[in-house]
């Protein structure tokens, strides 16, 4: 019995790091979705670019060669962070391991990151900005990452992307 209480206590205090590059580099959401704000540090991904979606307000990031992604990494997630996160980012991103560049020295650090899983989506387009992002949409935002977390803790959750398509959606028609 003492095995199964050690390995799952184990299992709770594995570490991983994350980088992040949309949604999640603002302190607020990772707040609500984690319960805290995990330190981090700064650090760019190369090789990559990050997208704006065509109707939705969240990026995605697919290789592209010398292109590259500022974010930042998120530190000492532990294995049921890693789960909410996958369950956040939903079956649109793949969550992969990558080498991250840290921005105040020259090593790479090993992290997951989410790659949107559809590589020609015709609906990827241009470049994704996160202070237009932050004063246009973080409010919205913030609320329906509340209604997820709300959701997540039912016992017959729906995935983020029906409740980000419900959100925005019934925003829109109140807009109108």
């Amino acid at each position: 019995m003492s095995d199964g209480l050690l390995s799952s206590s184990s299992s709770a205090l594995a570490q991983h790091n994350v980088f992040v590059y949309g949604s999640l580099l603002a302190d607020e959401i990772v707040h609500v979705l984690l319960k805290r704000v995990p330190p981090s540090s700064p650090a760019t991904l190369y090789g990559f670019h990050r997208f704006s979606i065509k109707g939705r307000v969240y990026p995605a990031i697919l290789p592209v060669e010398n292109k590259k992604v500022d974010g930042k990494v998120l530190l000492g997630i532990t294995d049921p962070e890693l789960d909410v996160l996958d369950t956040f980012e939903d079956v649109e991103y793949m969550r992969r391991p990558i080498n991250v560049s840290l921005a105040d020295g020259p090593e790479k650090l090993q992290a997951y990151t989410y790659v949107w899983k559809n590589k020609s989506d015709p609906d990827l387009y241009g470049d994704w900005d996160f202070e237009d992002w932050k004063k246009l949409h973080l409010k919205d935002f913030l609320e329906m990452t509340e209604g997820f977390m709300e959701e997540l803790e039912q016992p017959e959750s729906k995935p983020r992307v029906a409740i980000n398509e419900s959100f925005f959606q019934q925003g829109d028609s109140q807009v109108s």
